[in-house]
């Protein structure tokens, strides 16, 4: 059994079923037959039960919303935009049904056309952090492009995708398109990924969780998106409004409770503002509202678990030079808003992946200095420059490795953009116009009209 646990609480919420190999065998049949119907689905019908879908899930919005709380620890605010944006993500899949269309291409001797068709069963391994969105990232364009649906939702947060399941078949989609597995990722994730029924894997997690998947998707010639995490860099030049950039700073890498792949935990500035901006970024972070997620004033939450919350407290060593927050004592797995402040550049806490509230903030002499420092990391997924001048934008827009960046901004994700990372935060595009395609094979025909 898995046994989910309120992070905020460490209450127990619910006890879940996890899938065995046999499990993941049987849903792979049940899915195999439904998906051949499935595709068989004029576009026009198959479009209108994914905006049913759609509609089903903004009927029970908040009732997402607050099951996500629960077993996230989510801030009720950010649970209600997720559960929208799943809603949000089925409507504009559905938008794609109709216009996921080939190509004419010019021959000699007759018609060639391509014909985009579904790959059949896809796998969806989701992760805790944003267990709503990102299951629906792989599942809504999935199904729209007459996919059947595995999704595989993370041990801790699995309340949320088994209710969506259930919203599908209350909207009308057929027995076994979409089925949930909640289950260990060495026995449900790994049956899901070595499975031949099964014709691609959707990953999003660690980036060493990520080469394990890759490497058996490999073995088997089996497609797969990774989206492994990020360091993301946070650069502010000096012609910057360094007011609004450092005001700006404590949600693009506290939202979540840093829980966030693209989040700014690599904060850069250039020296001749670094005090400045320090000046205004301390009380910004330390005023941060840590407390009960389902408080609409409340800013940010506990960690997902205990072991995560060692994880950060590693990080941050014994009196080290810091701004910091506070947060509650007590039950659940709190940590406070931390920025170091005296931190070397290839430090632990400036190079990885921390994953909780925890940013280095950096100075940079010059554009080429920022440049080496935002790329002096193993990963490449998001980040933000601060500027005035709109060359400099595009310039260091351009030489940033890096699959999504903010101009004058921290935003990383919408759902009509494509959106994927450079280097070890993975491969792939997922949502955006072509998020369909990613989910089909290519089919050349030709037609001979020689005589």
């Amino acid at each position: 059994m898995l046994h989910v646990l309120n992070p905020a609480t460490e209450e127990l919420v619910a006890t879940v079923e996890s899938a065995t190999r046999e499990d993941v065998d049987t849903a792979v049949v049940r899915a195999t037959g439904a998906q051949r119907a499935w595709a068989a689905v004029a576009p026009a019908d198959r479009a209108r039960l994914l905006r049913r879908f759609a509609a089903a899930v903004d009927q029970h919005l908040e009732e997402l919303a607050q099951l996500e709380v629960r077993e996230a620890g989510h801030l009720i605010g950010n649970a209600r935009w997720e559960a929208g944006n799943v809603r949000d993500l089925l409507e504009y899949a559905s938008g794609g049904v109709e216009r996921l269309t080939g190509r004419q291409i010019p021959v000699a001797g007759g018609l060639d056309v391509t014909l985009l068709e579904p790959l059949g069963v896809v796998g969806v391994i989701a992760p805790w952090n944003f267990p709503m969105p990102i299951a629906a990232w792989g599942t809504a364009p999935a199904l729209a492009a007459g996919n059947a649906v595995l999704l595989k939702p993370a041990e801790t947060t699995p309340l949320t995708a088994l209710r969506l399941a259930e919203l599908a078949l209350e909207a009308g989609l057929p027995e076994g398109l979409f089925q949930v597995l909640p289950g260990e990722g060495p026995v449900a994730g790994d049956a899901l990924v070595e499975h031949p029924g099964v014709a691609k894997i959707v990953f999003t997690g660690s980036a060493r969780v990520g080469k394990q998947v890759m490497a058996k998707c490999a073995d088997r010639v089996k497609r797969v998106t990774l989206e492994l995490g990020g360091k993301s860099p946070n650069i502010v030049f000096a012609d910057a409004d360094v007011e609004a950039a450092a005001l700006a700073t404590p949600m693009s890498f506290l939202d979540n409770s840093g829980q966030d792949c693209c989040a700014r935990t690599r904060i850069l500035v250039q020296r001749s503002v670094y005090e400045r901006y320090l000046e205004v970024l301390a009380p910004a972070v330390e005023s941060v509202v840590v407390g009960d997620p389902s408080d609409d004033k409340t800013e940010m939450g506990p960690l997902i678990s205990k072991s995560q919350l060692a994880r950060v407290r590693s990080y941050v060593p014994a009196g080290a030079s810091a701004i910091r927050g506070a947060c509650p004592e007590g039950a659940g797995f709190w940590f406070p808003p931390t920025v170091l402040t005296d931190t070397a550049p290839d430090a632990p806490a400036a190079v990885d992946e921390v994953f909780g509230p925890v940013a280095v903030v950096l100075p940079f002499e010059d554009e080429a200095d920022a440049v080496r420092l935002a790329n002096a990391t193993e990963y490449g997924l998001s980040g933000s420059i601060w500027t005035r001048d709109v060359g400099r934008a595009l310039r260091v827009s351009g030489a940033v490795r890096a699959g999504n960046l903010s101009v004058n901004s921290h935003a990383s994700v919408r759902y009509s953009t494509p959106f994927g990372g450079y280097k070890q935060s993975g491969f792939g595009r997922e949502l955006g116009p072509d998020a369909l395609a990613a989910f089909t094979e290519t089919k050349n025909v030709f037609i001979s009209t020689e005589a």
